[in-house]
C-alpha cells in the first residue's frame, strides 16, 4: 500500500457515507479559541448543534473537548501563553467549570444532556479504570447523555509540563478504543494533514486519505508544528498523527478535518471530500482479541456448566455468576480471566466485574443474590458481554 490512494479511489470512498453508529469528536484548543484568547462562542454553538442534531438522528457521540486552560486565562485575565505549572493548574480548575457551563447551556437548548469526564491517561490505562470508565461512558450513552471527556488538568502534570504523554489526541484516541467507536473526528484549524507544515512551506501538498500510517506518514508531522503556526494546545501535528494511529491499528477510521467549515460533522458522515480520512489497518474483533490477549496478563479461570458454555458458544452473551461451577486463581476486579467449560475448552476472555474470591461466594447463584449474599454489588454480570471476546 501506497502513502495515499490513486484519485479515482479516494473519490469512490469519499462519496460513500459513512456507517458509523458511535464516534469520537474531539475539538482542539486552536479551534475553540479561533480569532480570540477567549473560547469563540459561535463555533461551541455550531458545533454543539451539529452534535446534538447527529445524537437525535440515532448516532452516539462522545465529545473530547479541549479549552479548560483558555477559559481560566480569560477569567482571571491573564493573557498570553502560560509556562508554568501550577498556574496551568490553577487556570484549569477555574476555567474547566466555565466550559462546562457553556456546553450545558447551548445543549441545554436542543434538549440534551450532557455529563463531565475528566480523565487521565493512567485513567485508562490502569485494569480497574479501564473497567470503570468505560462502563460508566457506555452507560451515559445508553441513556441519551453526551459525555464531554477532557484530560484532568488539575492533576495532570504529565500534559501541563509539555510533554508527549498527556495531550487531547491521545486522550480522544484512548476514548474510541475504549468505547470500541467506528470512527474518530478531530476538529481542528488545519483543513487536514499536508507534507509538511504549510504554515512555512507553500509547496506543502495536502494528503485527502491514508491507507497506513507507516514511519513516511509520521514524519510529516514532525517536531512541533501546530494547526496555526501558534500551539494553542500541547497536541500539534504529531500527537494527532499517532492518535489517528492507535485509532486505526484497533480497526476504526479516523478523520482529521477543519472545524471553521460548516455542518462540518455532517458532511462528513455523508461522505463528502473533507479533510484528511485514515484507513483501519486491521480487523476490528481481531485487534480486541489481542488487546485482551496480551496487554493484561491472564489472572485466572472461571469454569462455567454445559447450559452457560452452551449458550455463550451460540452468541456473545453476559456472563452471570449462575452458570459459573469453579474458580481457578487469585485475580482482582478489572483482571483480565479466562472463561472456560468443564473440559476446559477455553471459550472467551473477559475483564471480570468481581474478584476472585467474590465470585466464590456467588457462584452458582442467581444474580439478584450478589448484592444479599457480598453486601453490595458492581451490577448482575461477572462478565459484561462488551467486555468479553469469543475465542
Amino acid at each position: 500500500m501506497g502513502l495515499t490512494m490513486s484519485q479515482d479511489k479516494i473519490r469512490k470512498k469519499f462519496n460513500e457515507p459513512l456507517s458509523a453508529k458511535r464516534i469520537v469528536v474531539k475539538i482542539g484548543s486552536a479551534l475553540l479559541t479561533h480569532k480570540t484568547e477567549a473560547i469563540n462562542k459561535s463555533i461551541v454553538e455550531r458545533l454543539a448543534s451539529e452534535i446534538a442534531l447527529l445524537s437525535k438522528n440515532g448516532i452516539e457521540v462522545i465529545l473530547v473537548s479541549s479549552g479548560a486552560i483558555a477559559s481560566g486565562r480569560i477569567a482571571l485575565n491573564i493573557s498570553g501563553r502560560v509556562h508554568d505549572v501550577p498556574l496551568k493548574q490553577v487556570l484549569a480548575a477555574v476555567g474547566q467549570g466555565l466550559l462546562l457551563q457553556m456546553y450545558e447551556q447551548i445543549f441545554h437548548s436542543h434538549g440534551i444532556r450532557i455529563a463531565q469526564a475528566l480523565l487521565t491517561r493512567h485513567d485508562m490505562e490502569e485494569r480497574l479504570g479501564y473497567l470503570n470508565v468505560r462502563n460508566t461512558l457506555l452507560k451515559l450513552i445508553e441513556l441519551d447523555v453526551i459525555p464531554i471527556v477532557n484530560e484532568n488538568d488539575v492533576v495532570n502534570i504529565e500534559q501541563l509540563s509539555e510533554t508527549k504523554i498527556g495531550d487531547n489526541d491521545t486522550l480522544s484516541a484512548l476514548v474510541t478504543n475504549l468505547v470500541d467507536a467506528d470512527l474518530l473526528i478531530m476538529l481542528g484549524k488545519l483543513d487536514g494533514l499536508y507534507s509538511n507544515d504549510p504554515h512555512i512551506d507553500k509547496d506543502a501538498q495536502f494528503i485527502a486519505s491514508v491507507d497506513n500510517i507507516n514511519k513516511s506518514i509520521l514524519n510529516m508531522g514532525g517536531d512541533s508544528w501546530s494547526e496555526d503556526g501558534v500551539a494553542a494546545g500541547y497536541g500539534g501535528m504529531s500527537a494527532k498523527l499517532k492518535a489517528a494511529k492507535m485509532v486505526t491499528s484497533a480497526g476504526a477510521t479516523a478523520i482529521m478535518a477543519s472545524g471553521l467549515q460548516e455542518n462540518i460533522l455532517t458532511r462528513l458522515l455523508a461522505g463528502e471530500n473533507l479533510g484528511t480520512r485514515f484507513y483501519p489497518t486491521g480487523d476490528r474483533l481481531e485487534s480486541r482479541k489481542r488487546w485482551m490477549l496480551s496487554e493484561i496478563a491472564q489472572k485466572g479461570y472461571i469454569v462455567i456448566d454445559n447450559g452457560a458454555a452452551g449458550a455463550l458458544r451460540l452468541e456473545v452473551n453476559s456472563l452471570l455468576p449462575a452458570g459459573i461451577v469453579d474458580v481457578t486463581g487469585v485475580f482482582s476486579r478489572g483482571d483480565v480471566i479466562i472463561i472456560s467449560d468443564k473440559s476446559g475448552v477455553k471459550i472467551a476472555v473477559g475483564i471480570s466485574n468481581y474478584n476472585s474470591e467474590e465470585i466464590n461466594q456467588v457462584k452458582g447463584k442467581h444474580s439478584g443474590k450478589i448484592k444479599t449474599t457480598l453486601g453490595y454489588d458492581y451490577g448482575d454480570e461477572i462478565v459484561h458481554r462488551s467486555n468479553m471476546v469469543k475465542l
